[in-house]
């Protein structure tokens, strides 16, 4: 009989457990920081290792285009007078020696006059000087005489000099003889600019007066770029860098150039420093006085570096998301993690400055749809 009781109270507890089955494992919750995907919902995300590395950057300077100074000339006339013909104008190609402008100036007869007038009174005075000497010699003379006579024959020689050099400066462009001066190009080129006009007085440079530039004549197929440069970015611009220019006027054009000089002295007003970029102008778009904008390519020093993909900026804070795992439920684990990185460079890789190490896996492609998962 009790035997029987046992079996029907087994029976019966049987029939209540199949009336009540046994509670779930309750799911695992991430920590509040943490995000946490199964292997499906991670597979549009992309990571990487952050490392040390070089970090790319650009340096932007301002700069104004100028005319390469071996490859220009400025014309001046060496002789006062009038303009009498014009005989070149802007964007004629010249030669060197090709005439430029014809000049009526009485300075050129002047200085033809000086040296016939010198050579003259060099002469007296030579013959003057040896008939003193002979009279000395001869002791029919005093030295007083003698040397009286030494010195003027000196003076008329120096004279004589000065005469035949300012002559010899005159010459070239004397060919037509009188008072005819032309105006030759020093150098082959192109005729950027012309400031003479017919009838026009123009000032020589010899005369001691100020003298205008009635010409400048230059090759505009390399031009100058010149740039300023701030203290802190002196060190790291270095000679030969190969760099970009960019103006207004031609949007869609990069010119290439290289750096050729960087000035040892900052500027005491604006305590800047002058660099200079020799750059290719075969199409002549580049012209002088224009306003560039320079791009010279930097390496910073290696540090741990972020793609820029990877940074979220949530209100005040820059974030990125740090893989750490599986979970004990297999799934991926993620963690929000704020970081501090130098945003002031132009490259995709920015310095890591404080929150990371190197070594960490982070997510660089998809951290924004992480940032909606709660």
């Amino acid at each position: 009989m009790n035997r029987s009781w046992t079996l029907l109270a087994l029976v019966l507890l049987g029939l209540t457990a199949c009336r009540h089955p046994a509670p779930e494992a309750p799911v695992l919750q991430p920590p509040a920081n943490q995000v946490w995907l199964s292997p499906e919902q991670a597979t549009g995300l992309r990571l990487s290792v952050i490392r040390n590395q070089d970090v790319p950057d650009t340096l932007r300077v301002g700069g104004r285009v100028t005319f390469d100074d071996f490859r220009i000339s400025h014309v001046f006339s060496p002789v006062t007078g009038r303009v009498v013909k014009l005989l070149a104008g802007p964007g004629d190609r010249l030669k060197k020696g090709a005439p430029l402008a014809l000049i009526s100036s009485p300075d050129v007869g002047s200085a033809w006059s000086d040296v016939v007038k010198a050579r003259a009174d060099l002469d007296a005075s030579q013959r003057e000087y040896q008939r003193q000497r002979e009279l000395y010699e001869a002791h029919a003379g005093p030295l007083r005489d003698q040397e009286a006579a030494e010195s003027a024959y000196k003076k008329a020689k120096a004279e004589e000099e000065r005469a035949e050099s300012k002559a010899r400066l005159l010459r070239t462009g004397n060919d037509l003889g009188g008072e005819d001066y032309v105006l030759r190009a020093p150098i082959d080129g192109e005729v950027v600019a012309r400031n003479a006009n017919p009838g026009m007085e123009v000032q020589g440079q010899y005369g001691g007066g100020t003298a205008v530039e009635l010409f400048t004549v230059g090759e505009l197929d390399q031009v100058l770029v010149m740039g300023d440069l701030h203290e802190q970015e002196m060190s790291a611009v270095k000679l030969g860098a190969e760099v970009e220019v960019r103006v207004v006027s031609a949007p869609e054009h990069v010119f290439p150039g290289k750096v050729d000089w960087v000035s040892p002295t900052l500027d005491p007003t604006t305590h800047t420093a002058k660099v200079r970029i020799r750059v290719a102008n075969p199409d002549r778009l580049l012209k002088a006085e224009m306003y560039a904008t320079v791009s010279i390519p930097l390496v910073l020093p290696p540090s741990v570096a972020l793609p820029r993909s990877a940074l979220l900026h949530l209100g005040e804070q820059t974030i990125v998301f740090v893989a750490l795992g599986e979970s004990p439920d297999r799934r991926l684990r993620f963690e929000r993690r704020r970081v501090q990185v130098q945003e002031d460079v132009s490259g995709d890789l920015y310095p890591v400055l404080g929150g990371l190490n190197a070594g960490e896996t982070v997510v660089v492609d998809g951290a924004l749809l992480l940032s909606g998962v709660s």
